[in-house]
């Protein structure tokens, strides 16, 4: 990000997903686009700083360099920016603790490098950890539908963080996992990382009347448009020979070595 050279990092980012694509991974959990202003924080090493315009700019190129121009575009992977939102502002800096941040400072600060993924065609989001105002991010309607959906029209999906649908029982704000599950479905979630609890515990809320099978098929289908776009059901393999020549092409490295 220091280089303010988009150019240079759509370039990388692009070969490191063609090395990804290569040994048959299809999907980044990146990039992080987190505004951090505190020193403290741990994770501010994976973002571009404190600043909204570069950070956004960066969001863009690297967005670019991961898909292409679009999704399926050969030899690039679907890319996931994190974590949305507000994650780089935890409280004294400790990784995971609530952030408090006004409304007009999350869309003038903290929301633009996602509204710049998104406008350059990011095909999925990861839902934060933290508590936002509040409310964990992971099962905050605002963020997922009024932010996301409604104001910027976001057609791709959202998986949680590692774990996230699980530890809003642990945030308090659902009394055991199934009600977890309930909130962070109903607020927009599509996707539950690592956990099992969608799995586990949605076919129960849909027996009980509380989720409609029709919600099920919304929150799906943009999972399988998903897969369709970047054709992995006409191609679920990958060419194993290829591998030794795409991660040893001395152009990768050259790359590299230039950024």
């Amino acid at each position: 990000a220091s280089s303010w050279d988009p150019k240079m990092v759509e370039g990388a980012q692009a070969l490191a997903a063609r090395e990804t694509r290569a040994v048959g991974i299809q999907w980044t959990f990146a990039p992080m686009v987190d505004i951090a202003r505190d020193a403290r924080w741990g994770r501010m090493v994976e973002g571009a700083g404190e600043d909204p315009y570069l950070g956004a700019a960066m969001a863009r190129a690297q967005v670019l360099g991961f898909q292409g121009k679009h999704l399926g575009d050969p030899d690039r992977v679907l890319a996931c920016v994190k974590h949305f939102a507000g994650y780089g502002a935890a409280d004294g800096g400790r990784d995971y603790d609530s952030s408090y941040i006004p409304e007009e400072e999350m869309w003038n600060v903290y929301l633009p490098p996602f509204k710049a993924a998104i406008d350059a065609g990011v095909g999925s989001l990861m839902s934060a950890y933290m508590d936002l105002n509040d409310v964990p991010a992971s099962g905050n309607p605002w963020l997922l539908r009024d932010v996301l959906r409604d104001a910027w029209g976001f057609k791709g999906f959202v998986v949680s963080d590692a774990f996230a649908v699980w530890s809003l029982v642990k945030h308090g704000y659902a009394r055991d996992v199934q009600d977890a599950v309930y909130r962070a479905f109903s607020a927009g979630l599509n996707m539950d990382m690592a956990s099992g609890s969608y799995l586990k515990y949605l076919p129960g809320e849909v027996q009980q009347g509380r989720v409609t099978v029709q919600q099920i098929d919304d929150a799906v289908m943009p999972i399988l448009e998903t897969k369709i776009r970047m054709g992995l059901f006409e191609h679920p393999y990958f060419d194993e020979s290829r591998m030794a020549t795409v991660l040893n092409d001395p152009q990768h490295q050259q790359t590299a070595r230039t950024a």
